[in-house]
């Protein structure tokens, strides 16, 4: 790996103007059992909410650094002029980072100017399949713990993002994949596998979050298999530089129906 382009406290990789635009959504994450939100997931969007491909399609390699640390600062900016109370979690891409403590100086800055407390940060680790190095990856991790920042595996169970990755990495949160939530209130091999997902999550002491959840049924399954921090399209849309409404009523009614005998 290149050594960090910092010098004097500015980075020729990840300073500078974008040739594009680009604005920031917001999606909660909930807790069935507390009947809140916990975190908001911040997600790239076009200026007018046009998709994220039409942002991503845009950031060449020569642009990856500065469009990483772009979205840092936008998603603490925003989160911070929308008055948002819960965490925030940002995503990352591993191979913007040169040196954990050299990169992560914007998010530090940006975080002291608008008085955003670095504790309610998450980075949400994206495109595993890119990093060769797991090494690398690894002393992300360990560094951004050490600074106070929590840390999440993204889409776990799809792809790259599988197993052996927990050989190496130690994330706080474990984000599972559509893939294994779609119908798994109806899908006993779905459910066999969440079950032993939630088991490994509990035994090494990570967080687990269902991504995804679009169906009530889901949602109420997963909260009686004790997975109750949830993401998805039934709780809530992700909503352009604005926050969700007040889940806590519909939140309460799925953990307590969660809670009652099933006939």
């Amino acid at each position: 790996m290149s050594s960090c382009a910092r010098v004097a406290g500015h980075c020729g990789r990840c300073e500078g103007e974008l040739p594009f635009d680009f604005t920031m959504a917001f999606q909660p994450i909930v807790d069935v059992d507390a009947a809140r939100v916990t975190t908001y997931e911040a997600l790239v969007r076009g200026p007018d909410g046009e998709s994220a491909w039409s942002v991503l399609s845009q950031v060449t390699d020569d642009l990856l650094y500065r469009f990483d640390q772009a979205c840092r600062v936008r998603a603490i900016e925003m989160a911070s002029e929308l008055g948002m109370r819960e965490s925030l979690s940002i995503n990352f891409l591993p191979n913007a980072v040169y040196e954990p403590e050299a990169c992560i100086q914007a998010t530090l800055d940006v975080s002291a100017r608008v008085g955003w407390p670095t504790e309610r940060i998450v980075f949400e680790i994206t495109e595993t399949e890119r990093v060769r190095d797991r090494q690398h990856l690894r002393s992300i991790i360990e560094a951004y713990r050490a600074m106070g920042f929590a840390t999440a595996l993204d889409d776990f169970g799809n792809g790259y993002a599988n197993l052996d990755l927990l050989t190496d990495l130690t994330p706080d949160r474990l984000k599972v994949d559509r893939e294994l939530i779609m119908g798994c209130d109806g899908d006993r091999r779905r459910q066999v596998l969440l079950q032993a997902v939630k088991s490994l999550a509990d035994e090494l002491d990570i967080l687990l979050i269902a991504e995804g959840v679009e169906t009530r049924e889901e949602a109420l399954w997963l909260a009686r298999a004790g997975i109750s921090r949830q993401q998805g399209y039934f709780h809530a849309r992700p909503a352009v530089a604005a926050l969700a409404g007040d889940l806590g009523p519909a939140l309460a009614a799925l953990r307590d129906e969660s809670r009652r005998p099933r006939a």
